[in-house]
């Protein structure tokens, strides 16, 4: 397991941030943080197994392939 996390800031809101993490339990975390909302429960965690993530990863791309022939055609 590696010791990584990723942060992805939103194109809609600069304070919401997507974090990915692998957890204790190796399993890939999606946390997803509004750091405006001055709330310390602002914060969302959805936790999937390897085969969950991997369809939701073929999922992410079959979206951005759908985006990506709309803008060509």
């Amino acid at each position: 397991m590696t010791n990584t996390k990723l942060i992805f800031l939103s194109s809609l809101d600069e304070s919401t941030e997507l974090e990915c993490f692998v957890n204790t339990i190796n399993e890939v975390t999606l946390q997803i943080t509004d750091k405006d909302a001055g709330n310390p429960f602002n914060t969302q965690l959805v936790s999937l197994d390897v085969p969950t993530a991997i369809k939701l990863s073929k999922v992410l791309r079959n979206e951005i392939n759908k985006i990506k022939e709309a803008s060509n055609g």
